[in-house]
């Protein structure tokens, strides 16, 4: 079996070509994610290891983990070192925060730099036990040459992974032996171990869950005249006084958010409360605020840029962005391309107490996947060739003190995912080519046209990534759901362009009866359409419309067309394209060109589709 494998891994890193009935399916997944990463298969050791002081940080940061898996994993010494297994404990990163068992394994282990500190992710050593558990999720075993690299080629190993009650992952137990003395029931030891870990964190969790809410309900006695409610780790309310109980008997459960917008109230301030450990919840004192409407926006409360409306559909999203807006919650934002999702999101920046601070957009989906770690958190000076002296800082650096907007968020390659969870759950970057962690301050909010949990589903976007954005969600319906607003939008656009667009009453009831699958976007196309069109009368804006909504012209038009030319066709298409481009669209100046009257052209541009 070892040959076999060794020569189906031969060819594949040689020739790029995988028979799938000569290997595991898993393994054969990765083995591409590999060579799609441009992992080195001829790697000889591990290439990075954490300081000192990093490792101890380490340790610190998920000691509740390692504190409970090595009592475990010390019970069942005996056994690991008569079978000749080394038992490693790894955070969610893929830093091996622990390393005991077989003294002589352990020694041999050494040569290839597998120890404490050193990051064991399929991203910087290749298809391995534990960096696969960390991309699916699940227990996984690798044998030998199964390991994309050569310097675990002589090794077995076997990992599972650990989550607590939120199905967060809380680190990986792994148990490794020499390919040789490879023992078949490695995986069902391992998981056996991961869920005895699991099971008495979810326990310890719920137990100081249990003290905390107890704290909490005294804690809000002692302020029985004012408005306040406490909150654990998770947003929800555990605790509240008596006033705002009385206002909201079913309080329990319940967000800030959905506690602000139906009592009619604002948060004055809000104050972390923290263990000996970390955060643990957070204690809001509220106001009442009379002015504010529990389903209206009230303009003074809540300054929106764009075109409010008067659809419900719209209010509902401008209600909910307020909300948002009340507090440094992590927001997300869905709706179809072309809705205004950055609109919304500045909204909800330029209303919230970071007001001040920058607004940093970035598309995920636009920076080239090589350049991502550095666009997102900066690298220092001489980090490669061609860096900016002095280095440059990243999109996280740049939002310090104010909002991060990350649209097409679902755009992100897994190893990108994986980065950005450490990013907010730690808030700190660590540029490319520095050691040193930089703390930020951003309030995140993320945006996506596509259907998020689905792709959570396929294993396409990390589970727990999406559960640290998936927060508070604020929905932006489509163009066709809030027709009604066509009018205040067409108003709103042609002004935002110094124009003076009039659109008949005929015209309008057939944009109403259109579906927008271009949303406010291809309204736009349209208006400045209609606009070039007006100088040859109201009759030929309607016929464009009219035409534009049937399909005759748009995108489905223009694949009908574009297919249908003829040579002469084709040709005086073509010379319109040319003259437009030399004219930067002026449309008037490229009918000159070609000496063509205007209106002439403006009917060759919707035969066109142009």
């Amino acid at each position: 079996m070892a040959v076999c494998y060794w020569n189906t891994w031969k060819k594949f890193v040689q020739e790029g070509t995988l028979d799938p009935e000569r290997i595991n399916n898993r393994i054969a997944e990765s083995w591409y994610r590999c060579k799609k990463r441009d992992v080195n298969p001829y790697l000889r050791k591990g290439q990075h290891i954490l300081p000192v002081e990093k490792l101890l940080a380490h340790r610190e940061r998920h000691k509740d983990f390692l504190n409970i898996a090595e009592r475990h994993v010390k019970k069942m010494e005996p056994v690991f070192q008569e079978a000749g297994m080394m038992a490693l404990l790894i955070d969610p990163c893929g830093h091996v925060l622990s390393v005991s068992g077989n003294r002589k394994t352990i020694f041999e282990a050494q040569k290839i730099n597998f120890v404490e500190g050193v990051c064991w992710t399929e991203e910087r050593v290749g298809t391995n036990a534990i960096g696969t558990t960390l991309e699916t999720g699940e227990a996984v075993m690798v044998n030998g040459p199964e390991h994309f690299s050569v310097a675990s080629h002589q090794w077995s190993c076997a990992a599972a992974p650990v989550y607590d009650s939120q199905r967060n992952l809380v680190g990986v137990m792994d148990l490794t032996c020499p390919y040789t003395e490879s023992h078949p029931f490695m995986l069902a030891m391992v998981s056996s171990l991961a869920y005895t870990v699991e099971q008495e964190i979810v326990r310890m969790a719920k137990s100081r869950h249990e003290r905390f809410i107890q704290k909490a309900v005294e804690l809000s006695d002692q302020y029985g005249d004012r408005l306040l409610v406490i909150t654990d780790e998770e947003g929800k309310a555990v605790a509240a006084s008596r006033p705002l109980r009385k206002k909201m008997p079913d309080y329990f459960g319940r967000t800030i958010e959905e506690m602000t917008s139906q009592t009619d109230t604002i948060v004055n301030q809000s104050i972390p409360l923290p263990s000996s450990r970390e955060k643990i919840g957070t204690c809001f004192f509220l106001s009442e605020n009379k002015n504010l409407s529990g389903t209206l926006l009230q303009k003074e409360k809540f300054v929106f840029r764009g075109v409010t409306g008067i659809s419900r559909s719209f209010q509902e999203t401008l209600r909910k962005a307020r909300i948002a807006s009340l507090s440094d919650t992590t927001c997300f934002i869905t709706g179809e391309t072309g809705t205004g999702k950055e609109l919304v999101a500045r909204a909800i920046h330029e209303n919230s107490s970071r007001k001040n601070g920058p607004f940093i957009a970035v598309n995920c989906g636009a920076v080239p996947k090589e350049l991502m770690e550095s666009e997102f958190f900066g690298y220092a000076d001489g980090a490669f060739t061609g860096a900016k002296r002095g280095g440059h800082k990243g999109k996280f650096e740049q939002a310090h003190g104010g909002t991060l907007f990350l649209d097409e968020v679902a755009e992100l390659p897994s190893a990108m995912q994986t980065a950005l969870l450490r990013v907010l759950q730690e808030r700190k970057v660590v540029p490319v080519g520095s050691a040193k962690e930089v703390s930020v301050d951003v309030r995140i909010i993320a945006a996506t046209h596509k259907d998020l949990p689905k792709l959570v589903k396929e294993g396409k976007f990390r589970e727990d990534l999406f559960y640290r954005l998936y927060v508070f969600p604020v929905r932006l319906p489509a163009l066709r759901e809030r027709k009604e607003d066509l009018p205040a939008l067409i108003q709103y656009i042609s002004r935002k362009k110094n124009q003076d667009v009039e659109i008949p009453p005929a015209v309008m009831k057939k944009m109403q009866d259109y579906h927008w699958p271009g949303n406010i976007r291809e309204l736009m196309n349209v208006i400045e359409n209609v606009r070039l069109l007006a100088v040859a009368g109201e009759e030929e804006a309607e016929r464009y419309v009219d035409e534009y909504v049937s399909g005759e012209t748009g995108l489905n038009g223009m694949e009908k067309q574009v297919t249908t030319l003829n040579p002469r066709e084709a040709i005086e298409r073509d010379m319109i394209l040319e003259a437009l481009k030399h004219t930067k669209g002026n449309a008037a100046a490229a009918a000159k060109m070609l000496d063509i009257p205007r209106s002439t052209f403006y009917r060759k541009l919707r035969k066109y589709g142009l």
